[in-house]
């Protein structure tokens, strides 16, 4: 591959309100099994880039934690592999990131040092599969300055959340509109960028002259009228967390079998950090309808249309319904739980009702382990 990757998974956002206190939104759990950047780096690895940055800034704890090994995903190699970039005090800066491109010019010389003439930039909180050799070869063959991967959403998609754009027949891109309050297009950028390694170092150097510190609002919304910007349309499933109902209803997609078959069963593969942990134990009694169990969970009661995540434990005579269960929760007996998040580790004490009538709720409960 002819290209290096570059994924973003430094931002924050309040939207998720409590599930990104302690971590990163690239390090949101997924699935019972992933986290968010595991699919980008999957599509990296599957796509043969061998050379990849990570850019962390907010809540990084757990996201390094999870790519201290880098041969998960086959990056542990000697040469090129897996590179994680914070932000550091230096003689000549003593900030932290200030944005996407700020980011990549504070670490210059990963770009420079590089030799692949082509650079893949992609978000670390989609989920999605995409091979980037055919965007590469659409990039090409379109002799573009700069390729955007787009998704054409459904009606109803409340796309403000994101960068619209507009193209001509040709998919040339001839509006882009970072977040805008109205928009008339449902077309979406779904974070995913290719353009030449040189032309990346002259864009970025010169935002830094201007001190701007932006990729999407300083290079792809500014130069819109002025660099060849196409748009890649991806026909396959894509879903971005960029809020608490997008984590619900991601993660509630995968309960639909063309969802789960895509991304579990179709090749290629979807990879992640493993751990050591046996398989889900479904105990005598208990009832599963249209659920998925990660492994190490124990349950003893009713699931439906659910997703409990890993080392979970439910206790006898729980009810749980449209709801996430994360990893290492305890549930005492007699709980009914309905229409909710429940974070990680959380202990529920037996008899604890929670049904939340309009919208999602997440649940956050501290306390003793085994104490009836």
């Amino acid at each position: 591959m002819r290209a290096i990757g570059m994924i973003l998974a430094g931002g924050n956002s309040r939207r998720i309100k409590e599930l990104t206190k302690n971590r990163a939104v690239a390090a949101l759990p997924i699935v019972g099994n992933f986290r968010s950047i595991d699919f980008a780096l999957s599509s990296m690895t599957n796509s043969h880039v061998q050379n990849v940055a990570v850019f962390t800034q907010y809540n990084s704890r757990s996201l390094t934690e999870h790519l201290s090994s880098s041969k998960w995903w086959d990056f542990g190699r000697k040469q090129g592999g897996l590179t994680i970039f914070t932000p550091s005090i230096t003689d000549d800066n003593n900030l932290w990131f200030r944005g996407t491109a700020d980011a990549m010019y504070q670490n210059l010389s990963f770009l420079k040092k590089s030799h692949e003439p082509y650079v893949i930039i992609a978000s670390g909180d989609g989920i999605y599969k995409i091979d980037y050799g055919k965007v590469l070869e659409y990039h090409i063959e379109k002799q573009a300055d700069i390729t955007v991967v787009v998704k054409e959403m459904e009606e109803g998609f409340r796309s403000e959340r994101y960068g619209c754009v507009k193209m001509d027949n040709d998919n040339r891109i001839i509006d882009f509109e970072e977040k805008p309050i109205i928009t008339s297009s449902n077309t979406v950028s779904c974070g995913i960028y290719i353009l030449r390694r040189r032309h990346l170092i002259e864009l970025i150097e010169k935002c830094a002259e201007e001190d701007r510190h932006d990729f999407v609002s300083d290079i792809l919304v500014r130069y819109r009228d002025v660099k060849a910007i196409y748009g890649y349309k991806l026909d396959t499933y894509w879903s971005n967390i960029a809020s608490l109902e997008d984590y619900y209803r991601t993660n509630m997609d995968f309960l639909k079998k063309e969802v789960r078959y895509f991304f579990m069963i179709d090749y290629p593969t979807i990879y992640t950090k493993v751990d050591d942990l046996p398989p889900a134990k479904i105990n005598t009694g208990s009832n599963i309808r249209n659920s998925m169990i990660a492994s190490g969970s124990i349950i003893n009661g009713t699931v439906e249309d659910s997703l409990v995540f890993k080392k979970t434990f439910i206790g006898s005579n729980c009810y749980i319904k449209n709801s996430i269960i994360l990893n290492d929760v305890y549930i005492a007996d007699n709980s009914h739980l309905e229409n909710c998040i429940v974070e990680s580790h959380s202990t529920i004490r037996s008899d604890y009702y929670h049904k939340c009538e309009q919208g999602i709720d997440v649940v956050i409960e501290a306390g003793d382990r085994f104490i009836m």
